[in-house]
Formats: structure tokens, sequence, C-alpha cells
């Protein structure tokens, strides 16, 4: 296999604990019986490496790492499906998070934000290396991946990278959608997605944009035209929002990648995504290339 790299995942390692609850949002009670809590390796960018590797691109994720149970969680399922991992060491400890997911699958995560320091860097000299033998880089908006978009700028790397459940206003993560030629970002906090999608364009260096919209699909903004990218129903009951963003810009990026029209690149997200919604929160599966092209097939 040549030594180069499909997609370069930056960011967005980590651990979370996941419960479920009767309700969202949770009514108060001293207690609350809930059927398990189980804590698994898988965060943003964890999910996006493995949705790439599992479809048949050549991945690699970098992040920082502590040396602790929860980062061995992560390197175990990175050795496990075989994808590549670059640790950079985080004295603070893995990133962890509790994701509280309701019955219909919806999710609310709580996030510690003790496990990082405003000085935490990935190194320049090894974002510069792999980036430079990347096709193209897909930048989590942990921290601290901002300070690592000067340098990819300068390797000539295409970037995406997934605003989430961005409300179009907060400074964060701005610095993410003007500097990436593919935004993805979730219309959930949007007053008005189509405005917030085209000053992304305008503003930035964006070729596409794509909001998502859960059961109404997506939207997609390219050269000025803004389109709408059908929903897929899922092949099985709908059990967990969890890892779905993730999983489309996966499917959409392996579209991108292997030189597929815009609405086809949609439509593998979309498929990725629904996969997705049928995993339970407390496993970490995919969908492999097969059954996204079978799927695929009219």
């Amino acid at each position: 296999m040549s030594s180069g790299i499909d997609v370069l995942v930056l960011g967005g390692a980590g651990v979370d604990t996941i419960v479920y609850v009767p309700a969202l949002p949770l009514p108060y009670a001293d207690s609350h019986m809930v059927p398990a809590i189980e804590a698994r390796a898988g965060q943003t960018g964890d999910f996006v490496a493995l949705g790439a590797h599992a479809l048949g691109l050549r991945t690699h994720h970098l992040d920082l790492l502590g040396a602790d149970h929860h980062g061995d969680l992560v390197r175990a399922l990175h050795r496990d499906r075989g994808v590549p991992l670059t640790e950079v060491p985080q004295p603070a400890g893995t990133k962890r998070a509790v994701n509280l997911v309701g019955p219909d699958g919806r999710r609310l995560s709580l996030y510690d934000s003790t496990r990082g320091h405003e000085d935490d860097r990935l190194p320049p000299e090894t974002v510069r290396a792999l980036a430079a033998v990347s096709r193209h880089v897909h930048v989590s908006i942990t921290q601290p991946c901002a300070h690592a978009l000067p340098v990819l700028r300068e390797t000539g790397a295409t970037v995406s990278t997934d605003l989430h459940n961005w409300d179009g206003t907060q400074s964060y993560q701005e610095q993410f959608a003007y500097a990436a030629d593919v935004v993805f970002l979730s219309t959930a906090e949007l007053a008005d997605p189509e405005r917030t999608m085209r000053r992304i364009a305008e503003r930035g260096r964006a070729e596409v944009v794509v909001a998502t919209a859960g059961a109404d699909g997506a939207y997609q903004l390219l050269g000025g035209e803004l389109t709408h990218i059908p929903p897929v129903t899922p092949s099985a009951p709908v059990v967990d929002s969890n890892g779905a963003g993730d999983a489309f810009a996966a499917g959409y990026l392996f579209g991108r990648l292997t030189g597929e029209p815009p609405e086809r690149c949609g439509l593998f997200g979309a498929i990725a995504g629904a996969y997705a919604c049928t995993v339970p929160a407390t496993r970490a599966d995919v969908i492999g290339r097969e059954e996204l092209l079978r799927t695929a097939t009219p």
C-alpha cells in the first residue's frame, strides 16, 4: 500500500459515557433507574476517521491523548479497527463526555472542560509532515486544532471541518468556517440556515457548504446554488443520533475524494448518516463501502 494518506483527521479523539434516560429534558428527581451506563471510545474525530477508513480511504488520526484508562480505550479502538493514530501526550488527560440519550435517539452531551489547557498545541512539524502526504485534512473543532489551521494552509492540502450545532454567531467556530474548503454544520441552532451558509461561502474559502437537517435531509450550497439533499430512510429502527453528523461527513468526503458529483456525495453522506442512527450509542459501528454503494444503487 502507498504510504500516502487520503484523509488526515485532526482532533476529536475521546471517550463518551453513554446514559439512556427516560426523557429529554430529563425530569428532575433524586434518582432515575436507567438501562445501562457504559463508557466507549469514540468522539467526533474518531467517528470521522473510522467512517472514512471503513469506506476504503487511507486514513490517519492525530490528536492529544492522556496516559490514562480513557486514552487506552481510544488507542484500542484505533488498533482494533486498523486506523493509524499519532498521539501527542496530554497531561490533563483524554477528552471525556457524558451523553444522555433519550428514547427517540436525541442526545445531550456534557463535555469535561478540564481535559485541556489554552496552551495545548499539536506540534506544527507533525501536522506539516502528515498534511504534506495527505490528499485531504478534516479538522475537528476541538481544542487545539484551530492553531493548526495556518500550518495546513501552508501545505496546500484541502481542508474540511464540521461546525456541529453552531448558532452562526459564536466567534470560536468562525475561524474554522472561514479556513475550510468544505464546511459541514447542523441547522439545529440556526435561525436562517441559508443566510449562514452563504455568509460562510462569501467570507471564507469554502467551495461547498453542507448543512444537515436530521430527518429533513440536508442542504448543499455550491457555486451560489442551494440544493436539497433528500433524507434516506434508515434500514433499521432509529435508536440514537450520536455520530450521524460525523458519518455524513465521512460519506460525503468519500464521494468527493473518489470523484463523484456533488449530488452523489450528498447521497453518500445521507446514507452513512442514516446508518449511524440505527447504531446504539454504546457501539462505534460505521457503514462499510460495500453496503454504502449497494444502498446508493437505484
